[in-house]
């Protein structure tokens, strides 16, 4: 607790440049604050270019259907222990929603600099207008601005600290991340009932309805070199479930499978949905939070909103006591996820290191809880 504590006090180690104003001080040549090490580089491992149909695309229509229920679970279970990524449309959330909340937010980042200025964060808690993670001195950085902001608990909901302009972002927002709200528990459900849990299971180990929730909105400028940056580093997210609204004109996201780097081809009008590491650890390690990165190009700017689904920031996550057997003993320890998400924030993104080096375990007590 103290780390966090010395979190709350502290602040940019380095003055903050916006990498927007990079990209568009037409430049040809990558400031070496972003040129990631030889072996990090998108350019290291050729990527392997992914069709649709090679990440799992699944239909959420079928639940409300009770000849096609079961399937749905089925394809989400087995995307979930194969991939840890899946797409999913007819989700229930409106197209035309969608396209106007990402309109806003790209309203916001051409807005003028001194009006997203006022929006500033710090490592205190990243919410507003920001262009690195962590806060490690001469740290290599990520080519990209984002706004972070929180939607629940609602104590930590603040319209105010929301961007005031364009003036149907605040509104738009709200009934975006209200809908995200809902679909994620619909997610949750399947998650639940797929492991054998019952549906509310997950759902109560997070907190019930006094879980957490927050958006991140990416923008990925046009980068002079990008073979040598990555728009996002590495990582697997600290959370319980991420639901992307991508970029469907510009393609960025990577996967790691095995020894590759897959590039995921959105398909229109869907998100995609990936397990975070608090499911890893609930689930015991049946299904997998799993690495991925952005990367950026030369020629097209890329916007992203990342909406997380969390649990409760002070209730203690580890392996659920219905999974842990004799021949799969608890794999995690105990941590609240305020205590967990230190470590990126700390350190930025560090692909898997937070769930291998903070929470592997082979002789820690499992979750009794039996709600």
């Amino acid at each position: 607790m103290s780390n966090l504590l010395q979190l709350q006090n502290q602040d940019w180690p380095e003055p903050i440049i916006r990498v927007q104003s990079l990209s568009q001080s037409g430049s040809f040549v990558l400031p070496s604050t972003y040129i990631k090490p030889p072996s990090e580089r998108p350019c290291h491992n050729s990527p392997q270019t992914n069709e649709v149909g090679d990440i799992p695309l699944i239909d959420l229509s079928g639940l409300d259907d009770e000849a096609l229920r079961g399937g749905v679970f089925d394809a989400v279970g087995k995307a979930c222990k194969e991939w840890g990524f899946f797409q999913v449309v007819n989700h229930g959330v409106s197209p035309g929603l969608m396209r106007a909340v990402k309109e806003a937010w790209r309203e916001f980042f051409y807005s003028p600099q001194e009006l997203k200025e006022e929006y500033a964060n710090s490592p205190k808690t990243y919410e507003g207008y920001g262009s690195r993670l962590g806060v490690k001195k001469g740290a290599v950085l990520d080519w990209s601005d984002y706004f972070f902001l929180h939607y629940l608990p609602h104590s930590l909901k603040d319209h105010k600290k929301w961007p005031a302009y364009p003036f149907s972002c605040r509104e738009e927002t709200e009934e975006y991340n209200r809908e995200l709200v809902n679909l994620c528990g619909k997610i949750m459900k399947i998650l639940s009932a797929t492991l054998g849990l019952g549906e509310k299971y997950l759902e109560e180990c997070f907190g019930g309805e006094d879980i957490g929730a927050c958006l991140r909105v990416n923008y990925y400028p046009k980068c002079p070199q990008p073979d040598l940056a990555l728009g996002l580093s590495p990582h697997s997210d600290p959370g319980g479930i991420t639901v992307l609204l991508p970029d469907h004109q510009v393609s960025g996201l990577q996967v790691r499978k095995g020894d590759s780097w897959v590039t995921i081809k959105p398909v229109p009008d869907a998100f995609i949905v990936n397990i975070g590491d608090q499911i890893q650890i609930l689930s015991n390690g049946i299904y997998r939070s799993v690495e991925h990165r952005v990367i950026v190009n030369s020629g097209k700017e890329r916007f992203s909103l990342a909406f997380f689904y969390n649990p409760r920031s002070d209730l203690l996550i580890k392996p659920s006591q219905l999974l842990v057997t004799p021949e799969r003993p608890a794999m995690f320890q105990p941590m609240t996820f305020d205590e967990y998400r230190l470590y990126m924030r700390t350190r930025g993104p560090q692909g898997k290191a937070q769930i291998l080096d903070s929470l592997k375990s082979t002789s820690t007590p499992p979750c009794n809880n039996m709600n």
